[in-house]
């Protein structure tokens, strides 16, 4: 029976402060966004930090775990690819779906371009408890997923945060990598009990901890990664402390980079808040408590998952029952998720694609709001998806806020508003060249100058002429774009 590593206090690594992690004192471990990390081609930060004996952890973005199709094989072996060569104890991905459509909805993929929350249905917990234990049977070691940070409430939803991954543990045994911040998100954007959640999950599940600032803005919390650790989310990390000792924790940052003496003093208040007294349902240690990583875990001390529990915080309170009848089709243990593989599995996949395929088109396609959605919160979400795409546009494509300056924003926005990715960041950055170059902009010619030049040398064919345009006219008619 293995153990949980004992990872201690950590720091996400990220490119542009490679130097800075390798110089920082006291940390035990890293996470890498696996996306960002090519396992022949380690980066040489990574190898030194390796070298001197701090782990790795691959922190996966794109797998859509709660989607409505399974796992992707190719994603599954290159996320297995990056925990060998990284000799990583163990990886982890979302609790989340990053994509819709396609041919169980006969659409056109939608993708999000971030994590978006899955419903807290029987229907959707069947399915992410699936994918969940393909993704187990497809990977070299175990695999810990996270909860996610929401601004949106999925109507009529069955469980509670706490209920809905104590159910995932219990029925896959996968561990949880519990994001205090994300706690503190769905407590602001949805009225849901940071303390509460911790006592309905498994807290001896946990792999590790994350912890990250963001920023209120209007009543609405946006967990940016960009701004430092506030208050309220240490907060939540003493409540979880106050139960148990969790065998890691680590500080996320993924922008707005601060000096190093600031990433340090961050690290210290994590430590010290983790250094205070466990509860009597937690072990007695420090962070870096082992527990046993084979076996599904359950907490005595939580609710059953029969009543006591209500169901997300914009509802009247009442108690919610949940029905894991085995005969239901609803039961996952002893083998019984192979079962999902046909009939009656197949439907309940089908049902949750259209109600994501629906979301989703409402945030980028520019489709009507699904029945049960708050269409003010939508729209909050819609932009900041819309936000975070122009952000990994100016990384992947720097030139072009440079070429643009202060109108590269704005004309973002504009081109992006009810227009999806189509095929990836970079192809996106080439159809938003396109797209002004059209329109005959930017309008100070020597900028419009450079955008062609750039567009040229990427796209490998001519600025789109007259002829472009009135075939791009046309096509805008049809399609109403």
């Amino acid at each position: 029976m293995r153990d949980t590593p004992r990872l201690g206090i950590g720091i996400g690594w990220r490119p542009e402060i490679a130097d800075t992690v390798e110089g920082l004192a006291g940390v035990d471990w890293v996470e890498a966004v696996a996306e960002n990390v090519c396992p022949g081609h380690l980066p040489e930060s990574l190898l030194r930090l390796r070298e001197r004996g701090v782990t790795v952890v691959p922190h996966g973005v794109s797998l859509g775990l709660g989607g409505a199709d399974r796992p992707d094989p190719r994603k599954l072996a290159d996320l297995a690819e990056r925990a060998e060569a990284l000799g990583s104890p163990l990886v982890t991905e979302h609790i989340a779906f990053v994509r819709a459509g396609g041919g169980r909805t006969a659409s056109p993929v939608l993708e999000a371009g971030h994590l978006l929350p899955v419903p807290r249905t029987r229907d959707a917990l069947r399915v992410l408890c699936e994918n969940v234990r393909i993704a187990q049977d497809a990977l070299p070691v175990p695999l810990a997923v996270e909860n996610i940070a929401a601004l949106i409430s999925w109507p009529d939803e069955e469980l509670s945060e706490g209920q809905f991954l104590a159910e995932l543990v219990e029925r896959t045994g996968v561990r949880l990598l519990i994001d205090v911040a994300n706690l503190h998100t769905n407590h602001v954007n949805r009225g849901e009990d940071p303390a509460r959640a911790l006592d309905e999950l498994p807290v001896e599940a946990i792999a590790y901890v994350h912890v990250a600032g963001g920023v209120e803005r209007d009543g609405v919390w946006h967990d940016t990664h960009a701004h430092p650790v506030t208050r309220p989310v240490l907060d939540v990390l003493a409540e979880l402390r106050a139960r148990i000792a969790p065998p890691g924790a680590l500080l996320e940052r993924d922008d707005d980079f601060p000096p190093a003496a600031e990433l340090a003093g961050e690290l210290t208040m994590i430590r010290d808040t983790l250094a205070g007294p466990a509860g009597p349902t937690g072990p007695t240690g420090s962070v870096g408590t082992a527990v046993p990583l084979s076996a599904a875990p359950t907490n005595p001390a939580r609710p059953s998952a029969g009543g006591g529990g209500t169901g997300h915080g914009d509802d009247n309170g009442s108690d919610v029952e949940i029905d894991m009848d085995v005969n239901s089709g609803d039961a996952f243990g002893d083998g019984a998720g192979e079962r999902d593989c046909d009939g009656d599995g197949e439907a309940v996949r089908d049902r949750l694609a259209l109600g994501q395929t629906a979301l989703l088109s409402a945030l980028v396609a520019g489709a009507p709001v699904p029945a049960g959605f708050d269409s003010e919160r939508l729209g909050v979400q819609s932009r900041a998806l819309i936000s975070k795409r122009a952000g990994v546009i100016a990384k992947v494509a720097p030139e072009l806020p440079e070429i643009l300056g202060d109108g590269f924003r704005p004309a973002f926005v504009s081109y992006a508003t009810n227009r999806p990715i189509r095929t990836g960041y970079r192809r996106d950055a080439l159809d938003f060249a396109e797209h002004l170059l059209i329109a005959d902009e930017p309008g100070d010619p020597v900028a419009r100058r450079r955008l062609t030049l750039w567009w040229r040398e990427r796209a490998g064919a001519r600025p789109p002429g007259r002829a472009a345009r009135l075939v791009h006219a046309a096509r805008a008619a049809l399609t109403g774009r």
